[in-house]
């Protein structure tokens, strides 16, 4: 036993010479009687533990060095809010974590073993003023975060319109493997994996999918909604400043999900209507053989334009989706599938 304890009080070369030169307790009390007290503490390095460091701390770069901070940087009226939102719950949050945290690194340090100052009670079970403490703080901050839960529930509800004097932008948005297509209904016009619209104008979404779930994401903007097969979701956003946001899906859905992005691009009002008009000067139209030719699976897809599109367009994959799950022919479900089927604008 003495043996073992001289090991961990003296430094590393001493406890080999001891353990080499010395076979029994005996020899280590003559060793120890000759070279006086060791060491009151010890600092052993181990390979294993500073090469654990190193990779740790490597690791935690690399990945941190992926991250961005678009969700902190908005650019819009949501976002701004939504940003407001994270950083009042987190600060909220802070006031028990931190002191928590703080306390029990002092008492560990306060009633080490080493210690003997520190007073040990034993029987010990019950304080009133801890009691109160430790109840009362937490309450009122859960009654705090709940109320911020039930503003902004309703305040940043995504099918809310936001109220303003520009007239609002409509874009039908349509999930596919592995891309997005864009339907500006006002326009006649439709694009892929790109969005634009003006700057303080309201945009109104109407989201569906064409395939499995995803989830329709622009950090910046603000607001994440899911797109789902036979189904129709809303997202109202607006921008503040102009400037391309990028747009993700934050939903697994197969192997082309890494690239499913697009960009949004926030400008002025003439550069929205160049746009716009650059998109039906391309003679390239979204015609029922050419949507068909891009439902079908493919990943990275580049920007595209389409300078007209059939009316009725998003209803028709919503509707042809729904009657997929019911088991139903779509060309006999609605007049806009039949004549989109029968290639009809």
């Amino acid at each position: 036993m003495r043996l073992f304890v001289a090991c961990l009080r003296c430094n590393k070369s001493l406890a080999l010479r001891l353990h080499r030169i010395f076979a029994s307790a005996q020899g280590a009390d003559a060793f120890l009687a000759g070279h006086g007290n060791p060491p009151s503490r010890l600092y052993v390095k181990h390979p294993f533990f500073a090469t654990f460091g190193r990779t740790l701390g490597i690791g935690a770069l690399m990945l941190l060095g992926g991250c961005t901070m678009e969700v902190l940087s908005p650019k819009g009226d949501i976002g701004a809010q939504e940003k407001t939102l994270i950083l009042t719950a987190l600060g909220l949050m802070l006031l028990i974590v931190v002191p928590v945290i703080i306390m029990t690194l002092y008492f560990a340090w306060k009633y080490r073993a080493s210690n003997t100052q520190a007073v040990y009670m034993p029987r010990w079970s019950h304080s009133t003023r801890i009691e109160v403490v430790v109840w009362t703080i937490p309450c009122i901050i859960v009654g705090i975060l709940a109320v911020l839960t039930w503003r902004s529930s309703h305040e940043l509800d995504p099918y809310r319109p936001i109220e303003s004097a520009v007239k609002p932008v409509n874009i039908d948005v349509v999930s596919m493997d592995w891309k997005w297509l864009f339907i500006y209904p006002d326009y006649g016009i439709a694009t892929v994996n790109e969005i634009a619209f003006p700057v303080d104008a309201p945009v109104q979404f109407r989201i569906t999918s064409a395939s499995v779930m995803n989830s329709f994401f622009i950090p910046q903007l603000g607001s994440q909604i899911y797109s789902m097969a036979g189904m129709e979701t809303k997202l109202h956003l607006i921008a503040r400043e102009p400037g391309t946001y990028a747009g993700i899906s934050a939903n697994y859905s197969g192997g082309g999900f890494s690239g499913m992005r697009f960009n949004a691009i926030a400008t002025s009002q003439q550069g929205f209507e160049d746009w716009i008009n650059q998109a039906k000067a391309a003679n390239n139209p979204l015609t029922p053989a050419a949507y068909q030719a891009l439902a079908a699976p493919s990943i990275n897809v580049a920007a595209t334009r389409y300078s007209s599109t059939p009316t009725g367009m998003f209803d028709y994959i919503m509707h042809n989706q729904m009657s997929k799950i019911a088991g139903l022919d779509p060309a006999n479900c609605t007049p806009t599938s039949q004549n989109l089927i029968a290639g009809n604008n």
